[in-house]
């Protein structure tokens, strides 16, 4: 895929049982540490809000450190295929 070409993200890439363990975990973190009671509902929406904001920072970092990784495989792939070389010149 070009760099100019995006694919588009996915609507919802978190499914119901996942979305709904995150939502709690925002409660709880929203009640021991700031003191604020949400509900539900409350909780999925601002999992959303935050996704929807800065998801894209996160998809972009995984896709940069998914690079930096396969850059350095590449690497050593390279170099294993140059030890594998066959001299062309003739010995004296």
């Amino acid at each position: 895929m070009s760099a100019t070409r995006r694919a588009p993200l996915p609507s919802s890439v978190l499914g119901r049982e996942e979305k709904a363990r995150i939502a709690e975990q925002l409660q709880r973190y929203l009640r021991e540490e700031l003191q604020q009671q949400i509900g539900g509902f409350e909780a999925e929406f601002l999992l959303d809000f935050v996704a929807e904001r800065i998801g894209a920072h996160f998809y972009n970092r995984g896709l940069q450190d998914a690079r930096t990784q396969l850059a350095a495989q590449l690497d050593a792939l390279d170099d294993a295929l140059y030890q594998l070389e066959q001299p062309t010149e003739p010995r004296r």
